[in-house]
This record gives structure tokens, sequence and C-alpha cells, in this order.
């Protein structure tokens, strides 16, 4: 479906939320939403669903924590019946995390349908995740573990008539655009496409022009909408000082808490020393096993542990909705990762507070942050020098050129 035309129309400020009733969900549905205390539509779901219930193709810019999910596995339970013998819906997305997040959201409405749920991601058994999959309705999926499936033809995806690309934009960070158009060349022509994204440029909006057909754009919450939705801090720091002054905002009266740190070293030590101190606190990086990252997680959500340590990589497509704080112990490495971090809090219409550790030698890269994010004043606030001229993003630090010294190559520590 190369050469798509893309429809827009009239963007409207819909209400915070709308009753589902008016926006053509089944009674049954509407009913198994609100036994899970779910009312109304929130922004991008009053945009998407009569569309996507009518079975056009949709794409979607909005954010994390937007309430997407409900966006498209809402008109997925309508237009589906129980088949049984192969998948009719597929999700991907970038994250087993987010993964698991999905098919919860789903689980909670498809019951209504009789619809069987399966998920496929990397990190566990292989045969047990084929046998649930070949017989299911919906299938949610990161791209790599697909590709294994279907090498090994171990599930089919001819009888797939929803398609959807949850967090394009992640997806493609993290290198699955081959895998994804691999896996879309797989695919019946004549299905549903929705794609959701933070961004629809770039090579986000190639393969959504390449892979849909007619497509309805509808946008919300862009990275401004976002940041406003929080209240934000700077907190000048010695970098001796960092731990204790983590521990003061720790002590503090909070919710749960997302700490971020660079590295899966410093993810551990800082849990450790969190530890020490009497919090309740975890850990999630990448050199973690799917089961111990299930376990963090499900503390953190549970509030067993009020506090979680993370690197950025780990934490993509974490999708809690309780985060009250998001702490930057170590600043992040530009403005769209300051968003996506302190995005995890003050979601769907709740309050967070994003606050970021400065020591004397991150001063200038904060200050690029702040000024690129408008941050000037809470810059200011906590005694730091805010940049007033033009932003420009910060720069990639380049390896010094000429003759160098042969060194011992060193393991990631990320």
């Amino acid at each position: 479906m190369s050469g798509a035309t893309l429809e827009i129309p009239q963007l409207l400020t819909p209400p915070a939320t709308r009753p589902f009733e008016e926006l053509g969900v089944s009674a049954s549905v509407v009913e198994a939403l609100a036994m899970r205390e779910i009312d109304g539509a929130f922004a991008i779901q009053a945009l998407v669903l009569r569309d996507a219930i009518a079975g056009r193709d949709v794409l979607g810019r909005s954010q994390t924590g937007s309430g997407k999910t409900l966006a498209f596995a809402i008109p997925i339970v309508e237009r589906l019946q129980p088949n049984g013998r192969a998948p009719n819906a597929l999700i991907l997305v970038p994250t087993r995390e987010l993964a698991s997040q999905v098919a919860e959201e789903f689980r909670g409405i498809a019951d209504v349908k009789q619809l069987q749920v399966a998920t496929v991601y990397g990190g566990v058994g292989l045969a047990a995740q084929a046998k649930r999959a070949r017989r299911c309705d919906i299938v949610i999926a990161t791209p790599g573990r697909l590709l294994d499936l279907l090498a090994r033809k171990l599930i089919r995806l001819d009888r797939v008539r929803i398609c959807v690309l949850d967090e394009a934009d992640r997806m493609l960070d993290m290198g699955f655009l081959p895998d994804v158009k691999r896996i879309l060349e797989e695919l019946r022509p004549e299905r549903q496409t929705m794609l959701f994204s933070a961004t629809l440029d770039g090579e986000v909006g190639r393969l959504a022009a390449r892979f849909t057909h007619h497509a309805v754009l509808h946008e919300v919450a862009d990275q401004r909408a976002t940041v406003d939705e929080a209240t934000h801090r700077f907190i000048a720091v010695p970098h001796e000082g960092k731990t204790a002054a983590l521990v003061r905002e720790l002590a503090a009266d909070r919710g749960l808490t997302l700490i971020f740190v660079r590295t899966k070293r410093g993810a551990d030590r800082l849990a450790r020393n969190l530890k020490q101190q009497g919090f309740q606190v975890g850990a999630l990086h990448g050199d973690m096993s799917q089961p111990q990252r299930e376990r963090a997680l499900g503390s953190f959500a549970a509030g067993r542990n009020d506090v979680l340590v993370a690197t950025d990589v780990a934490a993509r497509g974490l999708d809690l909705e309780h985060i009250s704080h998001v702490i930057n112990f170590d600043p992040p490495g530009d403005e769209k990762a300051y968003v996506h971090r302190v995005g995890r809090t003050a979601r769907a219409g709740r309050t967070g507070e994003g606050i970021t550790f400065v020591t004397p030698q991150q001063v200038n890269e904060v200050r690029a942050i702040a000024r690129l994010l408008d941050l000037h004043a809470e810059f200011e606030r906590a005694g730091l020098r805010a940049d007033t001229s033009p932003p420009t993003a910060p720069r990639q630090r380049r390896r010094p050129r000429g003759p160098q010294q042969p060194q011992r190559r060193r393991r990631s520590r990320r």
C-alpha cells in the first residue's frame, strides 16, 4: 500500500473525558470499563474511537500515558469475534514490559467476547509462548521474538485483520525498523492498520505512508503539553552530596517514585544504598532476567517497593499511572529523554513532579535542556544561572581526532 493518502480532519480540542456511549462503544464494553472505574474517554480515545471502530486506518500522535492503549484495544474488541485458529489482531510494541501492560489492558475488556490474548517477547521460553500465540485471537509482540516464531513456522499471521504499531517512534529508535517492515510485509494487504507514536515525522512518517491506506490523523499532547502537566524542580548538589540529597527527598511525603540513573552498575549501587537507609526499593536495568524484571515491576506497581531505580533503556515502555515523582539522579542526555522520563508522572490528569539533581560539572548540559523546554524560571530557582539565548539542541560529544594510545575495550555499563 505504498503512497497512501493521509486524511487530516479538523483538529478539535476534546473535553477531558467523554462518555464512551457517544463514541460508538457497545454497552457490554462500556460496562466492562465501568467495572474498572473507567467512566469516560480521554482525549486520544475520544478522537480515535469512531474511526477505529469503523475500520479506518488511524495515525495517533500522543505521548506515553495519554490513554492510547484503550484507543486501539476497544476497537479491536468491538471488531473481532473469537476465532481460535490463528491471531486476527497483532499489536507490535518495543519492549516486553509494554507487551505485558498492553495485555493487561486488553484482558479487562476482551473477556466480554471471550477473546483470547497472548504475549510474545524475549527472555522467556519460546515453546510455551508459541503454543498460546498460535490459537489466540489477539497477539501482542515485540518484533524480534515474533520474527523468531515466524522463522520457525510456529505462528501464522495470514489471518491478521487488524495491526497496531504502538510507540512506533520507540521501536524505530531501538533499531527495529527492518524487523517491523518484514512483519508488515507478511500481513494480508486488506487489513486495518493503526500507528501510535509521539512523533510522526522522519522514518515514522515514511513507515506510515507505506503501510497505511487513507489514514486519518489524530493528534494530542505534544512535548510542551507533557512538560506542562508536571511541576519541575532542579536541585544544585555537590557530586559527593547527591545520595544525601536523594534521601532527604525520599523522606518527604510522596507516592511511588521512579529514579533514573545512567548505568546498570549505578542502578544496583544506588538501590543497595537506599535499602541500607531503610527504603523499600527495587532496581530495573538491562542485565536483569525477565522474571527479575517482572518481580521488580510487580513490587513497584503494588507499592511493596515504593521506589524504583532504573536506566533509560530498561524503563522504555514502563506505563504505570500512580507515579508521583520522577527523580533524575543522573541528568538525561537531551530534552527528549527528559520529557520521556518526567512523562512517567502527572498522567491521566494526576499531579506529579520531576526533580533533577545538578552537580557543578553538569550545569551546562542541564542548562541546555532547561532552555529547550522553557524551564528557565525553574532552573534559576535552584540558584543556577539560566542561559536565555536562542535554544539549540545539546551537542553530541565527539572523540578527539589525532593519534590515540591503544586502550583496552571496556564492557558497556548500560
